[in-house]
Formats: structure tokens, sequence, C-alpha cells
């Protein structure tokens, strides 16, 4: 049976994640049933990271096994067709070797969080970032970041739910963009690692939103950090804002060139 990956685009809001569930509707639910109209029989999908109710998704990766040797163009424009009026759109498709693997094969995952400033109520952004009407520091929540990037044990900043083996992990890139978003000003999270722990980006924009309006101090973020308790952790903040940006393979399979 040929394989392929699926890169993924969605909408998080009208889901409750990715993962398929039996009375709630999911993006892995959406994509399964699209999939069963194209070949009538059941369709089991494998992603690279299973994001959260509200979680939204840029480049999510999946991948499926079907019988039919698809053109992978073709496959794209069959899936999206049976995806709506869904939110969610097959960005690309490629044929991939049988022991690729969307989640376990993958060797870096990137997120995006945008955070907007302004009083004002969201209109076209709402559901599409956090807002706080307060601004905020940039250079400071930059320094707060700094102490989160390399390798440590992140009990702190993973939810109590968090079903890992181990907390360790290596935090290859935690950025803090400002720019003049289309909504006003917009902090932005660039945060890449080859794996993450369950709510951890959104503690990490949660607590670094604190040092952005002066509760609290770069130092607080280490002290948070090296405590290894859940309850030294700043708020975790609201999912909408997220975004699962890329992930990452080598050689990657979307690359024609």
């Amino acid at each position: 049976m040929p394989r392929y990956a699926l890169k993924v685009e969605y909408h998080g809001a009208p889901f409750s994640g990715w993962q398929r569930q039996s009375d709630h509707p999911s993006v892995q639910g959406a994509i399964e049933a699209a999939l069963g109209k194209l070949e009538r029989r059941p369709h089991t999908i494998a992603a690279a990271g299973r994001t959260d109710a509200g979680v939204h998704g840029l480049g999510q990766v999946a991948h499926c096994d079907l019988e039919k040797d698809w053109d992978p163009f073709r496959l794209s424009e069959a899936l999206n067709y049976h995806l709506k009026p869904d939110p969610v759109a097959i960005t690309a498709c490629a044929v991939v070797p049988e022991d690729f693997h969307a989640r376990f094969s993958a060797t870096w995952r990137q997120y995006l969080f945008r955070l907007v400033t302004r009083r004002a109520p969201l209109t076209h952004d709402k559901g599409l970032a956090w807002q706080v009407p307060h601004p905020l520091d940039a250079e400071a929540m930059q320094a707060g970041a700094d102490r989160l990037v390399g390798r440590h044990d992140f009990t702190t900043f993973r939810s109590s739910i968090c079903q890992a083996n181990s907390a360790l992990r290596t935090l290859d890139r935690l950025d803090i963009e400002a720019i003049e978003g289309p909504s006003g000003p917009e902090i932005r999270f660039h945060v890449k690692a080859r794996s993450f722990l369950h709510n951890q980006v959104r503690s990490f924009v949660g607590t670094l939103e604190r040092v952005g309006a002066g509760a609290w101090s770069p130092d607080d973020v280490t002290a948070a950090l090296e405590a290894r308790d859940r309850a030294a952790c700043g708020p975790v903040c609201p999912p909408h804002g997220l975004y699962l940006a890329a992930v990452g393979y080598e050689p990657d399979p979307f690359d024609h060139n």
C-alpha cells in the first residue's frame, strides 16, 4: 500500500483537538472521514503532533496508507473537496517511503504564538490570537525567554496530566518578535524543539507575558525553571493564539527541487 505525507492547515476553533474522539469533532476525524469517501473502508492516520482543542495548524504533517496509487496533487484536491465545509485544508501531498512516520520521523517541530496588545475587542483576529489590554516589554520577555533555551528539566512548564516519561527536553529556539500586526501591536513567539511536553509552549507564553507586563523579572523565570515544580509556573495562556507552524524531516518529503 503506498504511503502519503499530507501537510495540513486548519482552524482549531470547531474541533476538540487533533486526536479522533468518538463524541466530539476532531481534525483527525475529519481527514479520516474524507479518506473514507475515496476508499470506502476505515482509515487511521498519524500526525507529527496532537494539538489541543482550539490550537491551529499551519504546517501539521500526517501520513496515510491507501490501496490506490494516487497522483499526490489529485489526492490533495480530492481530500480538500471532501473536507468541505470544515476549516481544514491539505496544502501539500507527497509519496513517501513505507517507513516514513509523521511523528517518529520528525526531527523538529516549530510553533508560533500570536499575542495582540490592545484594549478594543478583536474582530478579524478573534479566536486567532490571545489579547491582553496592556503593553508589553518585548526586550524583557526575550531576556526571560533566553533563560529557557537549551536542555533542561521542564517539569515547571508541563501540564500535570502530561504523559511523557521525562521532562528533560532541549529547547532550540524561543524568539520574541514585536511587530505592528493587522490588529495592532503584536508579540509573536517562535518556539522550536525536537519535541514538546503537554502545554509547554502555552506555559512559556503565559509566564513570559508576566515578564513583559513587569510582574516578573527574567530572574523569576530562572527560579521557576529551577524549581521543577508546576506550582512555580506563571499562568497558562489560552490555546487560540497557538499554531503548529512547521515540522522538519530529513529529507523533506515536500521538497521537490
